[in-house]
């Protein structure tokens, strides 16, 4: 058996053609404007401050703008709440993106919440999450809810059946989880501190390594014809699970890279489209 390789690059692409589309629709019935994600950057870290330069190459892949914050690594927890608040009042701005982590001084989950959950396309609000988690209508972490387009645009069945998901983070282990419930699987959520791990994992017909330690989900705790998403990424490029003895044994593999990572960006740009549709009269 050879794995189906679930191209999140590919379909990536796809999809930015076809948000380009709806970014050229909607300038034509806005009077030229289009939507406009706001990106924070706090402080001067260079895999964060690369980070946010993808998010607004892709923004301009497609048409639409994107409004770039930088503030200094001295700012305080009340100052990025004003600007945060400021970016909420402003009719223009129909994203808004804190570009995680923040430093250390600054109470990163507060600055998440007072985003305007309209405003949410990151996905980072806890009150999203609820909404998320509850059925109700709210934008998803754009990792996870990236993953899930990716299994959707692949046929990949999820209902009824057991998903692992290795990883607890609050923007995707715990809403990765989430979106598979919803989605009908039967989910356990493990760890690395989960006792009998590999025995679990056995069990797994989708496993979802999202755990941040290289290889750390060996390729021999995976059954014969599981569905394997790995989220991780590390230097050499390889992810959170031990993919290549799984590319003759898995019936689907993320690819590292190549897999999850283009689908994060492009669920972040995909999110915000839709916020400005919204906002600006077409959606």
């Amino acid at each position: 058996m050879s794995a189906t390789i679930l191209d999140g690059k590919a379909l990536a692409q796809k999809t930015e053609q076809e948000l380009s589309r709806r970014v050229a629709q909607l300038k034509e019935v806005s009077r030229e404007r289009t939507p406009i994600l706001a990106t924070i950057l706090v402080g001067d870290d260079p895999a964060s401050a690369t980070y946010v330069k993808m998010k607004g190459n892709a923004c301009r892949r497609i048409g639409m703008d994107s409004l770039q914050v930088e503030l200094p690594s001295s700012t305080t927890t009340e100052e990025l709440l004003a600007k945060i608040h400021e970016l909420n009042e402003n009719p223009d701005v129909h994203g808004i993106l804190l570009q995680h982590p923040v430093p250390h001084q600054i109470d990163e989950r507060a600055c998440f919440d007072a985003i305007a959950l309209e405003k949410d396309v990151d996905g980072v609000t806890c009150l999203g999450f609820g909404r998320m988690a509850m059925g109700e209508e709210a934008y998803g972490c754009a990792t996870p809810k990236g993953i899930m387009r990716l299994l959707e645009a692949y046929d990949v069945e999820l209902e009824g059946k057991h998903a692992v998901v290795v990883g607890r983070s609050p923007i995707l282990g715990k809403p990765m989880a989430m979106m598979l419930l919803n989605a009908n699987a039967t989910v356990t959520i493990c760890h690395s501190r989960t006792q009998n791990l590999p025995e679990i994992i056995k069990g797994a017909d989708v496993i979802v390594g999202a755990v941040g330690k290289p290889e750390f989900i060996r390729a021999d705790w995976i059954k014969d014809g599981a569905v394997v998403v790995d989220a991780g990424y590390h230097p050499g490029g390889i992810g959170d699970i031990e993919l290549g003895p799984l590319m003759d044994r898995a019936s689907a593999v993320t690819p590292v890279p190549g897999g999850v990572g283009p689908m994060t960006i492009n669920t972040l740009i995909y999110q915000s489209v839709d916020s400005g549709e919204r906002k600006l009269g077409k959606g």
